[in-house]
């Protein structure tokens, strides 16, 4: 019990201390053990945008995102560094036992340095006791996510051809799996 509760104020309360020693001590806390998670709000939406656009040649507009937040079984969330700059966001639906992952996204100055990994993990808890499944759709030309995803337990379903616009047509999406319910 005691165990589970510490977790909880982990994932909720944010250690001011984890800060106050980076900045005296700069290698004794890693950086992305700075990284925060809190649910996105409407006034995240510029930021939130602004990653959209730079990582995407076709990027979600803000009328998919005010959807989201509309979506009674979506659950949006921003990525913050210490000074509550948002460097993330990810979106997850839960319904009827199974979860999707709907768009994960870094920020490309904060890519590569535990962001994204931390935020497919928080979803991946969040999940867990919500469905028996999780998915999510892949670009093939993006080799770093593809890889996050395997090394997280996520296994390749199938490929939903034509599934992405793309420059000079459409580009297919790789299908992943993960099974939440532990196997006996």
């Amino acid at each position: 019990m005691w165990k589970l509760l510490h977790k909880l104020k982990d994932a909720v309360v944010y250690d001011a201390d984890r800060e106050f020693y980076a900045k005296v001590f700069p290698d004794s806390v890693d950086r992305k053990d700075l990284l925060r998670l809190r649910k996105m709000d409407h006034g995240d939406l510029p930021e939130v945008l602004k990653i959209e656009n730079l990582n995407y040649d076709f990027p979600w507009s803000e009328g998919v995102f005010k959807d989201c937040f509309r979506a009674m079984n979506y659950v949006n969330w921003v990525c913050e560094a210490p000074g509550d700059a948002i460097v993330g966001y990810c979106i997850i639906s839960v319904m009827a036992g199974e979860a999707h992952i709907m768009n994960i996204s870094v920020s490309p100055e904060f890519q590569r340095q535990g962001a994204g990994r931390k935020m497919l993990n928080h979803l991946v808890e969040y999940a867990r006791p919500r469905a028996e499944k999780l998915f999510l759709e892949v670009r093939p030309s993006n080799p770093g996510a593809i890889s996050l995803y395997r090394q997280t337990g996520f296994r390749e379903i199938g490929v939903r051809k034509g599934y992405y616009p793309a420059k000079g047509g459409r580009e297919d999406a790789i299908m992943f799996e993960l099974d939440l319910v532990p196997l006996l």
